[in-house]
């Protein structure tokens, strides 16, 4: 099958060249094609004609969201249009990646895929609308939302990820304070990754909830992080409001695979589990 990966080079796009490597992969470079560019967007995708189309592509720094709204809306919404209309011309099946920050975080049990978004955040609203856009227009689509994505590539938008984060922290002896408040589950872009490549072996098109199993806070995250690496560090737990940060985040935002499960695919790890594999290899 060939298949085009837009951000190849990126955190999730490097492991989705790994689990994708038995196929005929077009990995274009972001000279070569941005998102943001439609001419670009024609001119690739007609002269190469994939199958599928994956986009990693996103404006992601969720409190620059904020101030930079316009650019949000272009990168996650219109641009993501554009490349299901051009999907759409050539008859290729489109993945794209969507985020758990689409829901409010009024809930206390995972959300899953039938539960109605109530994005809190300017980058949830744009992520949400770049949904909608594409099942408006190519049916022919998997929308993949997944939450606190870590991988050994590091994700270069923001320079790092959080478990990078945590370990320089912890080898540069800081006092560290991480949120206790908010939520999540913890997700390897291998696991991810390697779902994906299941997923797309199937004609089952729609929205999916893809994360590893279980949760914790982000304190609960790094505290797991240093338990596992066996390094005492100075860690406290605090609350959000700590911290300056012009755009909202979701108390809860644990997804539920109930798509996936329901098709027999949901084998994806816990998240305390996939974590001690990532540690473990980034140690060798």
């Amino acid at each position: 099958m060939k298949i085009l990966i837009i951000g190849a080079v990126g955190q999730l796009g490097t492991d989705l060249v790994k689990a994708l490597s038995t196929h005929d992969l077009v990995v274009p470079d972001r000279k070569t094609l941005d998102v943001v560019q439609l001419d670009q967007i024609h001119q690739i995708l007609k002269s190469e004609r994939p199958q599928v189309v994956i986009n990693t592509a996103a404006f992601h720094q969720v409190d620059q969201c904020e101030s930079e709204v316009s650019t949000s809306f272009q990168v996650n919404s219109k641009a993501i249009r554009d490349l299901a209309l051009v999907a759409r011309e050539i008859e290729a099946v489109l993945v794209h990646f969507s985020t758990d920050y689409v829901f409010d975080g009024q809930k206390t049990e995972p959300y899953s895929e039938e539960d109605q978004a109530r994005p809190i955040n300017v980058y949830g609203v744009s992520k949400l609308a770049g949904e909608q856009l594409v099942e408006s227009v190519w049916e022919k689509s998997f929308l993949i939302r997944t939450c606190g994505l870590y991988g050994h590539a590091g994700s270069r938008g923001k320079g790092s990820n959080f478990v990078e984060t945590m370990v320089k922290k912890a080898q540069q002896g800081e006092a560290i304070r991480v949120v206790d408040d908010q939520r999540l589950t913890p997700t390897s872009t291998e696991e991810l990754a390697r779902k994906t490549a299941d997923l797309i072996e199937t004609s089952h098109y729609g929205t999916y909830h893809i994360t590893s199993h279980g949760d914790c806070t982000w304190y609960e995250f790094a505290r797991e992080i240093f338990s596992l690496m066996g390094v005492k560090v100075d860690l406290t737990a605090v609350p959000s409001n700590q911290f300056f940060s012009l755009a909202r985040r979701p108390s809860y935002s644990v997804l539920d695979n109930h798509r996936l499960e329901e098709m027999g695919m949901d084998d994806l790890k816990d998240w305390e589990e996939a974590l001690r594999g990532y540690l473990g290899s980034r140690m060798k």
